[in-house]
Formats: C-alpha cells, sequence, structure tokens
C-alpha cells in the first residue's frame, strides 16, 4: 500500500513538473515576441463568432436606413428579402441590434407620473382637518418591524391614534381609520403624504382605496409635495416626541408596544402642556366632529355598465338595442 501511494505521489509530481515547464515556455516565448504585454491576461473571447452577421449584409442594412430614415428593422428585414432573396435573412431582432449599434435608433422617453401636492389649506377649528402619517418603522425586540399609524388633528395638536401595525398595507389602515371615524367623527379634511396607502402612483390622480372611501364620505384630501415633510411639520414634531418616549428602547412584542402607545397618547393629550398652544392641553380644545360617520353605500351605475358576471346582472332589464352597451371592468365597492 506504502508503495502504491509512492508510486502515485512520484507520478504526479512528474505530471506537475511537466505541466510547469510547458506553461513556463509559453509565457517565455509569448514574452519574446511581444514583450512585458505578453505577461498580461488575455482576452477569452473566440477570434471568430460562427453566427456572426456578414460586413456586408449590415452595411446594406445601414445603407437602407440612411436613405429611408423613418423606416424601422421590421420594414428594413422585408426590404432585404426583397433584394437579396438568396441570402438567409436576419432576424429582426438582428436588423434592429444592427441600428442601435451605430445610434439610429430613437428612444422614446417613458413618461413617468410624478407625485405632485395639492393645495394646502389650514384649520381654525378641531375636525378641520386631521393629519395622518407612518412614523418610521423600528424593530421590536422579537425581531418585527412595527409601522406606527398616527393621526393627529391640525389645530388642537389632539393625537387622535397611534396603531402599530406589521405593515402599511390598505386593510390596517381601513381599520384603523374606520375605529377613529367611529369614535371622533368625521374630518372635513385629511393630509398626508404621496405613499402607500394614502396614494397610488400608477392610479388615476393618484387615487387608492383609502383616498377613494375618504372621498365617498366626504372628507377632502390633502397631499404635501414629495421630499417636504415641513409641510406637515406638526405631525411630524409630534412623531419626535413619540420616538423619545414610547419606542426607545422598544418592547419586545406588538402588545407591549401597544400598550406604550396608548399611555403615551393619555399623557401627550391630558397631562403634557404644549408650547405652541400656550401651555394649554390638547384635550381641553378639541372636541369631536358632530359628523357622524355613516359607511358609504353601494355605488349606482348605469345598467348597462355592469358584466353579465356581476350578481347584479339577473335583476337588470335588458338595455334597448339601439343604446350603446358596454363592457367594463367590475367597479371598486369601497373597502
Amino acid at each position: 500500500m506504502a508503495n502504491q501511494r509512492r508510486t502515485f505521489s512520484e507520478e504526479f509530481k512528474q505530471e506537475a513538473v511537466a505541466l510547469v515547464v510547458e506553461h513556463g515556455y509559453k509565457i517565455y516565448n509569448r514574452y519574446k515576441d511581444c514583450g512585458l504585454d505578453a505577461l498580461n491576461d488575455r482576452s477569452r473571447a473566440p477570434y471568430r463568432q460562427a453566427n456572426k452577421l456578414p460586413f456586408q449584409i449590415e452595411r446594406t442594412i445601414l445603407g437602407i436606413k440612411k436613405k429611408h430614415p423613418s423606416w424601422g428593422a421590421r420594414k428594413i428585414r422585408d426590404k432585404l428579402l426583397r433584394q437579396y432573396s438568396m441570402i438567409k435573412p436576419p432576424a429582426i431582432s438582428t436588423v434592429h441590434a444592427v441600428l442601435d449599434r451605430n445610434g439610429l435608433v430613437k428612444r422614446k422617453k417613458r413618461r413617468r407620473h410624478k407625485a405632485q401636492g395639492t393645495t394646502l389649506v389650514g384649520a381654525h377649528e378641531p375636525n378641520g382637518l386631521w393629519c395622518a402619517d407612518y412614523k418610521g418603522e423600528f424593530m421590536l425586540g422579537n425581531r418585527q418591524y412595527c409601522y406606527p399609524l398616527t393621526i393627529t388633528d391640525y389645530r388642537s395638536r389632539y393625537l387622535i391614534t397611534c396603531e402599530g401595525v406589521a405593515s402599511t398595507r390598505s386593510d390596517f389602515a381601513f381599520s384603523i381609520f374606520e375605529r377613529a371615524f367611529k369614535d371622533f367623527g368625521l374630518p372635513d379634511a385629511i393630509r398626508t403624504d404621496n405613499g402607500v396607502p394614502f396614494a397610488s402612483g400608477n392610479a388615476l390622480f393618484g387615487l387608492s382605496k383609502l383616498s377613494v372611501w375618504w372621498l365617498r364620505l366626504g372628507i377632502n384630501i390633502q397631499r404635501i409635495k414629495p421630499g417636504h415633510p415641513e409641510q406637515n411639520g406638526r405631525h411630524e414634531r409630534m412623531h419626535l416626541t413619540l420616538k423619545n418616549e414610547a419606542t426607545k428602547p422598544a418592547s419586545f412584542n406588538f402588545l407591549q408596544q401597544q400598550e406604550r402607545f396608548d399611555q403615551f397618547i393619555g399623557v401627550y393629550n391630558n397631562e403634557r402642556p404644549h408650547q405652541a398652544l400656550g401651555g394649554a392641553y390638547p384635550g381641553d380644545i378639541y372636541t369631536p366632529s358632530p359628523r357622524v360617520y355613516e359607511p358609504p353605500g353601494e355605488p349606482e351605475y348605469p345598467y348597462h355598465a355592469y358584466c353579465p358576471g356581476d350578481a347584479l346582472w339577473p335583476s337588470l332589464h335588458r338595455p334597448p338595442q339601439d343604446q350603446p352597451q358596454f363592457r367594463v371592468r367590475r367597479p371598486n365597492r369601497g373597502h
């Protein structure tokens, strides 16, 4: 067994030495031909590409494009087929790549929707304007992230609610706002930023499900300009106090953290003098809204706007033959 190992080791050494010697002579011969540049790494790309488009065809493509600047890749390929039927026609993508490589493709700039703020109007009475936002997320002791959703009254600085949730999904926001509307009534307007779930960047006028629900309740929407949190400065200042007094250090789980939020709400509204209010408590100034919350009813649509799969379709009369019919998607039914 020992002799076999010794034999294998010797053979391996001999092969390794032969390989090193061969490689060394290759580098040495390359050095004699090219000098020090031979010691640099060389490209591993093949010298010739078997499927590369012949330069004659590429030159013909560029000539057709120069003669007809408005023609695209598909039309140029069809022209090649008619003029040179004996050659193998390149793919449309190949013709487009040739044009693009030579700077002959005009790319249309994609129009991206840019969120814009609305007109901001303050309020001189409680419930004239509410401010809502998510305080920056932070990690709890159990390694879960907490996203506190806060709502304040603009005039009185009253902290209406502060709920810690696991994400910024609209489902959580719906339940929090509905509970606030039931307890404190409806405001005249709500001011938020342009983030989710308050706005939707790809929707018409940036409306999300939550903002559409507010409009159906008769609540006006105010949005600050992107990148200008100072336009909601009163609310952001409250977030600083909330961060210092209720999140440092963070609790272990959501229940313990929510208990701290509830204690903070009581102290902030009824025990902490507010400098902007002349030392008064926010709870001394705020009063609930006289506008009672009532869930919005089902929206009414013309009978020709329903699809055959809709639940109300069997109860609707067939529209007259001379009236135009439309097939639309099933409408948004609130929350």
